[in-house]
């Protein structure tokens, strides 16, 4: 016997892979440079030349068994260190590496932090569009997933339907901007907004509910835009991050969990993070990768690419006569689909060799999601099958 949970896990392929895999099948047909992939989250751009530079001088000149034995579970000390000596340098705040967690990865961080804090019956509250593995997470901790709309013309959060979707057993609220899969940026005055409500449910229900911020796109934002830093917003804010998109690392599984000392309970909620982290089997993040990011944290791959590429999307789509939401960061593209059935769009659209993810799995239908994060040339080779495909419903 196994587990029927992890065994529907294990069998069902999340749609965006089954897009990505159905690619590299029908490109065998028709030749790759034939399919346009807009399905998968995957940097199109190279590290920073600092981020090799610094794992072969470390390969080089360090004792390789110190460099690739073990570190502290909850990461190197003085790698924390560094990492937090930057977000003080840039945010004005006095972080210590003993507030930081260093995680396999975001994915691993939001673990750490739903197991960490959830007990029987609670709730975390999502937005939409949201990236579809919150679920997974969430239910994994034993918690239960809450699932509320944005704001219908900006997707910013609609402040009314979060007080409505928090109660007593909301342990915690997710939030993600840049925002996959819409590339909207949530403003201050939205967080300001969002912040209130949830200072008031705490009062109203005597125990903190806490702001889970994941942030893999916080470097990744457009001309005009700029991301809040949520902690000076609303104090229980834990930061979940990975450099997987910051510096074009996303094999490499490297990021952290900061829990700031104005949260409530930090001490016991670090710990909490910890022991989910041990838990899980995700203690000691992968060292040599550890002590690149520590190096390279201040830096960023090229994401004036992510841009152009952006820019040339939305204007020559909305040319066509697409509707879509202006992405101010992130590398993705949210198109509203010329009918109400986004699984048919997307079914549609494979006719004409686009790959296209439906919206439905990031909870709001009627809407596709277009990964940018490719060569620029591949888009204006696709540019004449999106207007083929929009003229197939004339």
């Amino acid at each position: 016997m196994v587990s029927e949970r992890m065994l529907g896990l294990g069998t069902a392929r999340s749609v965006i892979r089954e897009l990505f895999e159905y690619g590299k099948q029908r490109a065998a047909v028709v030749g790759a440079e034939n399919i346009f992939d807009f399905s998968i989250g995957n940097p199109s751009v190279p590290p920073p030349p600092q981020v090799n530079e610094t794992a072969i001088r470390l390969l080089q000149t360090e004792d390789s068994t110190a460099l690739h034995g073990y570190t502290s579970a909850q990461g190197d000390a003085g790698v924390r260190k560094a990492i937090a000596d930057n977000l003080n340098a840039r945010y004005g705040t006095d972080y210590t590496g003993d507030q930081l967690y260093m995680s396999v990865g975001a994915a691993a961080a939001l673990c750490c932090c739903f197991n960490g804090l959830a007990c029987p019956g609670d709730e975390f509250v999502v937005i939409a569009p949201y990236f579809p593995e919150y679920k997974v997470f969430i239910e994994g901790s034993g918690a239960a997933m809450r699932l509320i709309q944005p704001d219908p013309d900006t997707l910013q959060i609609d402040p009314e339907a979060l007080a409505a979707a928090v109660g007593p057993h909301t342990k915690g609220v997710v939030v993600n901007s840049p925002n996959n899969p819409s590339g909207v940026i949530y403003t201050e005055e939205t967080l300001k907004a969002a912040a209130a409500v949830l200072e008031a449910k705490s009062a109203q229900y005597g125990h903190p509910i806490y702001l889970i911020s994941d942030e893999p796109y916080r470097e990744i934002v457009f001309e005009g835009y700029s991301v809040p830093w949520i902690p000076h917003i609303y104090k229980d804010t834990i930061v979940c991050y990975s450099f997987s998109k910051s510096l074009s690392l996303p094999g490499e599984r490297i990021g952290y969990v900061l829990v700031p000392s104005q949260v409530t309970n930090s001490a016991r909620v670090y710990a909490a993070v910890a022991g989910a982290g041990r838990s899980l089997g995700y203690v000691n993040a992968p060292s040599l990768f550890q002590r690149v990011a520590a190096e390279c944290c201040g830096l960023t791959s090229d994401t004036s690419i992510y841009e152009r590429n952006a820019k040339l999307l939305v204007t020559s789509l909305r040319e066509m006569g697409y509707q879509c939401i202006q992405p101010q960061g992130a590398f993705y593209l949210f198109l509203k689909c010329p009918e109400p059935d986004d699984k048919a769009f997307s079914l549609r659209a494979r006719d004409y060799d686009l790959l296209l993810v439906p919206g439905v799995g990031f909870g709001m239908t009627g809407w596709v999601r277009l990964a940018f994060c490719v060569q620029t040339e591949m888009i204006q080779r696709a540019l004449p099958k999106f207007r083929e495909l929009l003229d197939s419903y004339k």
